[in-house]
């Protein structure tokens, strides 16, 4: 026992000197100070959703077409944005990223039609957009063997961030209006863009900066990334966003409209569901590192199914509380993923293949806001619980043959 506990300890020990070593401690806080805003902000959208269908009146489905408008137009940034990181390094992107969502969530709070603030929702995507290629390879170019471990901590605090945001959102929303809780956003993002501007370095590009790739340069590229690891590990990386797109968009609305609780409570129950994946992305990084992708990827999607096809059967705050945390779990999938997919593209093209690989999976699971909006307006929203746990074992059905990583 006592041999375990200081293996363990000893474990500790050698990943903390390794994630704060040579100055990479503070890279990885402002990365993942900005994930926190970034991933905050997108999953603010769902909270404030029941005013923003009030005040344009609005249905479910055409509300859910903004949050899927925001997620699309992210999906739509990530192949540019991983050329983008290739030729111009991963501090330009990360910090423009937050420039423009600055400017985003202004345009999103003064728009008077429902047409304009879609436009919003579209510049808010594609600002965000920028962030996650660069974050990636960031983290990956600096932490090596042990990226897992800094991806699942960035992760980790976009979690924190998806449950404190929303849940601030609730709770501002009543005295300040919609508008004001989103234009807020702005001071967080230009704060971390100054902080990410000063304590990054400037990376040599890998791409060269003269002339346009051409099409057959870029498919030549992506051709060299495609494998049977990258195939099967982004056919699960769709299958599991586009359950979590479906799940995150209108669970607040489902707590109300179904469960009966107050926006208050739905807004408090959405942010342990952030809790619970964040808790889950702090030891899933770490024990991908030591035992594996494929059997940390397997255990969290297959344990997913469970709690989304439990939670119509569950009433009262405390069990939906309880279930809640645990459906949150499902979201330790993303930093496993990320860190493996990361790492088996070859490194000359890994910024392009990674963000052509993020605009395939997020443009498709950016639909799942519609999809589950739609079973919303025929009263089904029981029933697309059940379809969203199908997705998830067909998920795990893929990381059953998912091959073992080995770095490009």
């Amino acid at each position: 026992m006592e041999a375990s506990f200081e293996s363990l300890r000893n474990r500790v020990r050698r990943t903390s000197r390794v994630l704060r070593g040579d100055g990479r401690g503070w890279t990885l806080a402002v990365v993942a100070a900005g994930w926190l805003t970034v991933l905050g902000g997108r999953y603010l959208f769902p909270a404030i959703l029941p005013q923003v269908k009030e005040f344009f009146a609005v249905s479910n489905a055409t509300a859910g077409v903004a949050v899927t408008t925001v997620w699309a137009a992210y999906a739509l940034m990530q192949f540019p944005a991983g050329m983008l990181t290739d030729r111009f390094g991963e501090r330009a992107l990360l910090g423009t990223s937050l420039a423009v969502s600055a400017v985003a969530v202004v345009a999103v709070s003064l728009a008077p039609t429902f047409v304009l603030f879609l436009g919003g929702c579209a510049l808010f995507g594609f600002g965000t957009g920028l962030y996650g290629p660069a974050r990636g390879t960031a983290l990956s170019a600096t932490f090596g063997e042990h990226d897992g471990t800094a991806i699942g901590l960035t992760l980790a605090a976009g979690s924190v961030g998806s449950a404190l945001l929303p849940f601030a959102a609730s709770v501002l929303v009543g005295p300040l209006g919609w508008q004001t809780t989103v234009v807020l956003l702005a001071i967080p993002y230009l704060a971390v863009a100054i902080a990410i501007r000063r304590v990054l370095s400037r990376r040599t590009p890998t791409a060269s900066p003269s002339g346009r790739p051409s099409v057959r340069g870029l498919l030549r590229a992506l051709w060299t990334a495609v494998s049977r690891r990258t195939v099967t590990a982004v056919s699960a990386a769709t299958l599991s966003l586009f359950v979590m797109q479906g799940l995150t968009s209108f669970l607040p609305t489902y707590f109300i409209a179904v469960k009966g609780f107050s926006q208050e409570r739905a807004a408090a129950l959405f942010a342990l569901f952030f809790v619970g994946g964040a808790l889950a992305q702090l030891v899933a990084g770490n024990a991908a590192d030591y035992y594996g992708d494929r059997t940390v990827l397997l255990a969290t999607a297959g344990f997913g199914v469970l709690p989304l096809l439990a939670l119509p059967f569950v009433q009262g705050i405390v069990p939906v509380a309880l279930l809640t945390v645990l459906l949150g779990s499902r979201l330790a999938i993303n930093p496993v993923s990320n860190a493996y997919i990361i790492a088996v593209v070859p490194s000359a093209v890994q910024g392009t293949a990674w963000g052509f690989f993020r605009t395939t999976f997020f443009l498709i699971a950016a639909t799942g806001s519609t999809v589950v909006g739609l079973f919303f307006d025929a009263g089904l929203a029981d029933e697309s619980f059940v379809v969203l746990a199908a997705l998830t074992a067909l998920a795990v059905v893929c990381y059953v043959f998912l091959p073992a990583r080995t770095r490009a």
